[in-house]
């Protein structure tokens, strides 16, 4: 078997803070860098903390895999200098916590919210992206919150720092176990995903042991400074629970075919 190719994602420098979008609950920012593109930033000094910009790496990067649309991630520097002139002290504090490393998705300039009143989504990427959003506990993708957008007319998947919240749980988060995941009944794509049976063979034959390492790898040692395990044992924790998960995937699609069953 051919080796996996390692990952790597662009590395970007802030050279301007553009404005705040106040809808996002950790005060994301739109920004500018050194490669002259906007980007929405996601401060590892806000609320959620690392935590939140590992799953959303992780996650999208593992969505991107199965061939969902995510807008591009980039590892995004930001100076220490931002802080100092930003009058809104709130940012300021925001800005000066979130020195050095912090992730980006590409701004998709004229994307609007998913709508699932408006927007007919095929049952097959409703699948895949329930599928996906099980597997990772992802309970962020409701009807009030979809973390969907509508870019040139293509679904987009955006915001993934609410997935999997099982590493907020203390240092044996990782350790095998029964993991129900109830939140899929409040899933805005569970009534059209009518082919979850079809799309989890080809979906655990495209996320291999290889391709999850290769993903977890790309987390900075800098992102696991919480507890005292080593930055690669939290690694391999991330891989564990990950693995475990797709063990179980006819548990949680079974879950998924009940809820969905429960609504239509």
């Amino acid at each position: 078997m051919p080796e996996t190719p390692a990952l790597e994602l662009r590395t970007v420098a802030v050279t301007r803070y553009v404005t705040p979008l106040r809808e996002g609950g950790s005060l994301p920012a739109l920004v500018e860098a050194d490669d002259n593109f906007l980007y929405v930033l996601k401060f590892r000094g806000a609320g959620q903390g690392v935590k939140a910009l590992i799953a959303e790496l992780i996650v999208g990067e593992m969505a991107r895999t199965l061939g969902l649309r995510v807008p591009e991630l980039v590892f995004c520097e930001l100076d220490e200098a931002f802080g100092r002139t930003e009058p809104d002290e709130e940012i300021q504090d925001l800005l000066q916590a979130s020195t050095g490393r912090n992730l980006a998705l590409h701004y998709l300039s004229g994307a609007i919210t998913f709508d699932a009143l408006v927007t007919t989504i095929e049952p097959r990427l409703a699948s895949q992206i329930v599928w996906l959003d099980c597997l990772t506990l992802n309970v962020d993708r409701t009807a009030r919150n979809t973390n969907l957008l509508m870019w040139h007319k293509e679904l987009w998947l955006i915001d993934h720092g609410a997935a999997l919240y099982a590493h907020h749980a203390g240092p044996e988060w990782a350790k095998p176990r029964p993991r129900p995941f109830p939140q899929v009944k409040d899933h805005v794509l569970l009534p059209r995903a009518s082919e979850l049976a079809e799309v989890e063979a080809e979906s655990r034959a495209q996320l291999t042991p290889e391709r999850i390492r290769a993903i977890v790898a790309l987390v900075p040692d800098e992102w696991l400074t919480n507890g005292d395990a080593p930055p690669q044992q939290q690694r391999d924790d991330y891989v564990r629970f990950l693995e475990t998960r797709l063990a179980a995937s006819e548990t949680f699609v079974q879950e998924a075919q009940d809820a969905r069953n429960a609504i239509i």
